[in-house]
């Protein structure tokens, strides 16, 4: 089995109950087995910031999903709670990412893993530090917590 952590949010309707619905959904449909979740925050809109707040959370899982049907166990989980296409970075009731797959890095035309955004979003490393302290980013080789105190993330 695969330890995975995915990173969810919503900026549209009941915040809250999309995420639990997402977590649920996963959960009951998929080979997929919660593990912890992280404490939900509320944050800015990046890049796209003419939108409301979101809330966000990580979950870590276990799984024995490859990477690229657990994508699409993810997209399709979008899908069946009401996302629908918007602008790039725009408002949407749900998004999962897959922030993390074991220590695996891939980069292909559909996913690329450790998800590229979470150096650039200290919300996502601080909720990652939350479920697992040391947390190695299998990249840099560095735990995530080093990156919240060298102000690089």
């Amino acid at each position: 089995m695969a330890r995975a952590y995915l990173g969810l949010g919503s900026n549209l309707g009941d915040r809250a109950d999309n995420i639990r619905r997402a977590i649920r959904a996963l959960v009951e449909r998929y080979p997929i087995t919660l593990i912890a979740e992280s404490s939900v925050r509320e944050t800015e809109p990046v890049e796209f910031i003419d939108q409301p707040l979101f809330l966000n959370q990580v979950i870590a899982i276990e799984t024995n999903l490859p990477p690229q049907q657990l994508l699409a166990a993810a997209k399709r989980t979008e899908d069946n709670l009401g996302r629908t296409p918007t602008v790039p970075k725009g408002p949407r009731v749900i998004d999962i990412d897959i922030l993390l797959y074991d220590d695996l890095v891939l980069t292909s035309e559909s996913l690329t893993i450790p998800h590229p955004a979470i150096l650039r979003r200290p919300f996502v490393i601080q909720h990652l530090v939350e479920l697992a302290p040391d947390l190695i980013d299998p990249v840099s080789r560095r735990p995530y917590r080093t990156f919240l105190t060298s102000g690089r993330a």
